[in-house]
């Protein structure tokens, strides 16, 4: 598990690097100098792995944490220290004169760890913090996928709704003249001139409230790109009908994420290194046994006492055996709790699968739900279009009213703007579902931007 969590990670960093700095950048550039050009998803989602900044701290806080590892390891291998000296002292006797004597010395001390129980659970749990950032990471980086699409998915459904709204009002105020003269000439009655115009000025608001929300949404998006979207492309309108399930049953979803879920490795991770902290402190019952080396180089050494010192040098090396016999039942404690600690992560990591469990079952029920929605919305959409149809033609013989068309036309525009958005939830319910089951990374982004086109 640790093999591939890195190997993952190491792919998003590799990612992050070098297409990020020189493909991206260009990428970018080029975009937000080009209005008439259309950014698709894969454009906008390789200018935020250059400008966003979540990503970015993610993407350093898993380097910082590789050096875990090293830092684990050098506990475990010999250190060599060199200490230096070198003083005057002036000595006055009774007998004689003030006497200068110069001292010097020199130490090289090289300790090799034999047996350090705690050294040894450092290195391991050092292995597992490793294992955690990476999985964290690619969290991290599923999570600007998620976030990109949802941002660019949000885009495209406010230009929907400000496009229907625009469409609405066009057509309501055509409605509106058109009562207008019908009741000049006494065809109609001020009734239906009064419901267009009720009707016209509603859309009004709409529009506006419509035009703010797609500001909002661009500037959203702005964040995390690094730049103002002028023009995004549209989706392909059969996409719900393309894009299919890796596996088609809940229970096939469910058993890939117990195996592959991110959010589970890493609580996995917190566990084992909770469980290798009640070793760490158990190991302060433990004796420590290390190989010292010495060599020492001293000038003058006794000349303050005999007034003639001798030039010593020795060399030293032997075993060194640390044997703990009490320490106030400050280990005990420890242990205790470390041990509550263990238990505590444990339950932790029970509420997390739990939890996974639930996201997956919603996400799957999304997805599924959303692919009958999307249809069933289409087909509401054909049904209001031949409804305007036929309201129109009754208005035309005198059995319908300029009411009648306006709510008909109502219908329509509302079934277009639900099927936007139950396009684009049924998209981000299956991007949402795959980061639940762990398998989210760009070549499903890829996947999916060419389907879109």
């Amino acid at each position: 598990m640790m093999s591939y969590l890195m190997n993952r990670a190491e792919q998003f960093r590799v990612r992050g690097g070098i297409f990020q700095y020189i493909y991206t950048v260009l990428i970018a550039v080029i975009i937000a100098h080009s209005p008439s050009h259309a950014a698709d998803l894969m454009t906008v989602y390789s200018a935020a792995l250059e400008h966003d900044a979540q990503y970015a701290a993610a993407r350093f806080a898993n380097e910082a944490a590789q050096e875990k590892i090293p830092q684990g390891l050098s506990t475990l291998l010999p250190t060599f220290t060199l200490s230096g000296l070198r003083r005057r002292q002036y000595i006055n006797t009774s007998v004689s004169a003030e006497n200068a004597i110069d001292n010097a010395s020199l130490n090289i001390v090289a300790t090799q760890p034999i047996f350090r129980k705690e050294s040894l659970v450092i290195y391991e749990q050092s292995k597992i913090q490793v294992m955690q950032a990476d999985a964290q990471f690619i969290i991290a980086s599923q999570d600007l996928i998620l976030r990109v699409a949802q941002a660019y998915f949000d885009v495209l459904a406010a230009q929907v709704n400000a496009e229907v709204a625009t469409t609405q009002k066009k057509a309501i105020g055509e409605q509106l003249k058109q009562a207008k003269r019908n009741f000049e000439v006494g065809t109609s009655t001020i009734i239906d001139a009064t419901e267009a115009q009720a009707r016209f000025d509603l859309t009004t608001s709409q529009e506006i409230a419509a035009e703010n929300m797609l500001e909002i949404r661009k500037r959203t998006l702005q964040q995390i790109i690094g730049y103002f979207p002028d023009n995004l492309a549209r989706e392909n309108e059969i996409i719900s009908d393309a894009l299919t399930l890796k596996y088609t049953s809940m229970d096939d979803w469910l058993t890939v994420a117990e195996q592959n879920s991110l959010t589970v490795k890493v609580q996995q991770a917190i566990y084992n290194i909770a469980k290798q902290e009640v070793e760490r402190a158990k190991a302060g019952h433990y004796p420590t046994l290390d190989l010292v080396a010495l060599y020492s180089n001293q000038k003058n050494v006794g000349a303050a006492i005999t007034g003639r010192g001798i030039d010593l040098t020795s060399k030293e090396i032997g075993l060194q055996l640390n044997i703990p016999l009490f320490a106030g039942f400050s280990v005990q404690s420890r242990v205790r709790e470390a041990l509550a600690n263990q238990e505590k992560v444990f339950q932790d990591m029970n509420t997390v699968k739990r939890n996974s469990v639930l996201q997956v079952t919603q996400q799957y029920l999304n997805v599924t739900n959303g692919m009958a929605q999307v249809k069933a919305l289409k087909q509401a959409l054909l049904s209001s279009q031949r409804q305007v149809e036929s309201t129109k033609l009754g208005q035309e013989i005198g059995i319908r009213t300029e009411v009648d068309v306006l709510n008909a036309q109502q219908l329509l525009y509302s079934a277009r703007r639900d099927l936007a958005q139950a396009r684009y939830s049924f998209l981000m319910a299956r991007l949402r579902l795959q980061a639940e089951a762990g398998e989210l990374d760009e070549e499903v982004i890829k996947q999916l931007n060419e389907t879109l086109q």
